[in-house]
């Protein structure tokens, strides 16, 4: 069931940031190929503020992420919605600073970005000027929309997110058009088509969270310090990863500056634009991960873990191939969508990119094991790969290969950089492992005693009544063999039986759609708990029975019977999944 969620999940979360960048791609393309290269400087020169904003969506992005994991996987409804409106109200205050600071400051602030001094002589500066007072109008949505993911992923509204998503790329395309051939507006028009592009993919995003059935609420007495810094604490590895993206494309801009001149910074605009689009494949698997493993780690699951590293590292190596084939074939005519006729910086972007291109499967491999680690709370890994990786590797390498390559030095400072974080971390890993492989186990970071010990756990899949009836004997043998009672060992294998075949009966019926159900019996010291997981249409079996009472003793029996035979059950829909926790 998981390994088809895992891809359901990254189509989603790829297609999500592929929308996202292609927005950014198409503006660099009409200010490459229309306003010309001075634009297209000044649009790389305000990358740094931009990565900024995306930095504090990010944050909060990964805090819900974490948090929401937890909370729902605990069936924590009030810690949910506590989640929900701390994140809401984060997003209003950073939007609202966001925008005094830049409008009250704006000449300084274009001028740190590496503008240089107003003048009329500097064209370079108010370009970027214009581009930035057109961009940061649009913050708010941008915040908002970055946030709006996790919640849509964790609902399971996941078509919504794409046609959200989908329609932000065609009006961007739509505004971006109108400004370049009808109100000639420049860089300020540019920004303003992408600001309002984030509306509209916010507008449809956002109707979800006004919908009866949402599973997240705003409560202003939920707006707690205590969640706030929960949220900050969780999305912290979040925000040191892009504040290190930051400074490396910044510190980036002033070597090209100081190597080459404007006509470098140009060619990197072009280079992390179409990066941007490569990344989105190991990104998405990446985002996935965080999610997953949240759960997994706080489910104490230890086979779903090793099951996941194995799918991220499998479709980061496959999807990243792919890419790099078809981006080293395509580099020529795909530069030249940006710059035109400019042979000098077209030049240089085809030779950065294909330096650039060979380090994106480790590029992939690092970002998603960075994000796995902090689904396991091994942020202190997180924090490190981050900070190798988008920073100081490149940076680094960056200095020294241009002393000795040029420009051609600082393109391959990526590779060199990749290759540098991959062995670091590995390292780390092999030392907590105690030895050097390369299998699931050295790289899960786990310790030896988490998680349910094989012997003490039983996990089987049902697609069928026939499944059931199998599922529910070898429970009950099982629970015989580990030395519950007949009666126990009775009762839990006819609660499964009756709850999957209710489900086969019931759920599987709705849609066209194949479904199964997953059912994972945990045996602990008087703790033993039944956790039955399914991919049909919501049900709450637990508030079904109390929204149907009713005197006649045969009506929903089966659940009634079920429910009677239970110390406690939960329900917590997550993923778009039904999850029903027993314990007896």
């Amino acid at each position: 069931m998981f390994k088809k969620l895992f891809r359901q999940m990254i189509i989603t979360q790829i297609i999500s940031l592929m929308t996202v960048t292609l927005c950014m791609l198409i503006d660099s393309i009409m200010i490459g190929r229309f306003l010309g290269v001075d634009s297209m400087s000044a649009y790389g020169l305000a990358s740094p503020l931009l990565l900024i904003f995306a930095a504090f969506g990010t944050l909060i992005s990964a805090g819900v992420q974490v948090v929401c994991g937890k909370t729902i996987g605990q069936g924590d409804q009030e810690g949910t919605d506590s989640c929900f409106s701390v994140s809401v109200f984060l997003a209003v205050l950073i939007s609202v600073i966001g925008l005094a600071v830049v409008f009250i400051f704006l000449n300084p602030v274009t001028s740190l970005l590496g503008a240089g001094r107003p003048g009329k002589e500097n064209v370079v500066f108010g370009l970027t000027k214009d581009y930035l007072i057109g961009f940061i109008l649009g913050a708010p949505a941008f915040l908002c929309a970055q946030i709006m993911v996790p919640y849509m992923q964790l609902s399971g509204r996941r078509t919504r997110l794409v046609v959200a998503v989908a329609a932000m790329t065609v009006t961007d395309i739509v505004f971006d058009l109108m400004n370049v051939f009808v109100f000639h507006g420049g860089t300020l028009g540019m920004g303003l088509a992408s600001s309002l592009s984030y509306y509209v993919a916010f507008f449809i995003g956002v109707g979800y969270f006004f919908q009866k059935d949402c599973m997240f609420h705003f409560k202003r007495s939920l707006i707690r310090r205590s969640t706030i810094k929960e949220v900050f604490t969780a999305g912290i590895p979040a925000i040191v990863n892009s504040v290190s993206m930051v400074f490396m494309v910044f510190l980036l801009n002033r070597l090209l500056l100081a190597v080459e001149g404007t006509q470098a910074v140009a060619a990197y605009s072009v280079l992390s634009t179409i990066s941007n689009i490569c990344f989105c494949f190991g990104s998405g698997i990446g985002a996935v991960a965080l999610m997953l493993a949240t759960i997994f780690y706080a489910d104490r699951d230890r086979s779903s873990i090793k099951m996941l590293i194995g799918l991220m590292v499998r479709y980061d190596i496959l999807l990243d191939l792919a890419v790099v084939v078809i981006g080293v074939i395509i580099a020529d005519p795909l530069t030249s969508l940006f710059l035109g006729g400019n042979v000098e910086v077209k030049g240089m972007a085809v030779t950065a990119l294909r330096f650039f291109l060979p380090c994106l499967m480790l590029a992939s491999i690092n970002s998603t094991f960075k994000n796995y680690y902090q689904g396991i709370e091994r942020v202190s890994m997180t924090n490190l790969i981050s900070f190798l990786q988008n920073f100081l590797c490149p940076i680094l390498f960056a200095f020294l290969l241009s002393r000795f390559m040029g420009v051609n030095g600082i393109w391959l400072c990526f590779l060199c950089g990749e290759i540098t974080t991959f062995l670091i971390f590995s390292g780390i890993a092999w030392r907590h492992h105690g030895k050097i492989a390369f299998n699931k186990e050295a790289y899960s970071m786990l310790d030896k005693d988490f998680g349910v010990p094989k012997e003490r756990c039983l996990e089987s899949i049902v697609e069928s009544t026939e499944d059931a009836v199998r599922v529910s004997q070898e429970l009950h043998d099982f629970c015989l063999e580990k030395g519950l009672d007949a009666r126990t060992s009775m009762l839990i294998g006819l609660c499964v039986e009756e709850i999957t075949v209710n489900i086969i009966e019931h759920g599987f019926t709705k849609d066209k759609y194949s479904h199964n159900v997953d059912v994972r019996l945990v045996l602990e010291e008087g703790h033993n708990v039944i956790r039955v997981r399914d991919n049909c249409v919501h049900f709450d079996p637990t508030s079904y029975l109390e929204l149907h009472q009713s005197n006649d003793p045969v009506a929903h029996i089966g659940l009634r019977l079920v429910m009677g035979m239970v110390k406690e059950a939960n329900y917590v829909n997550s993923l778009g999944l039904n999850n029903l926790t027993l314990e007896f």
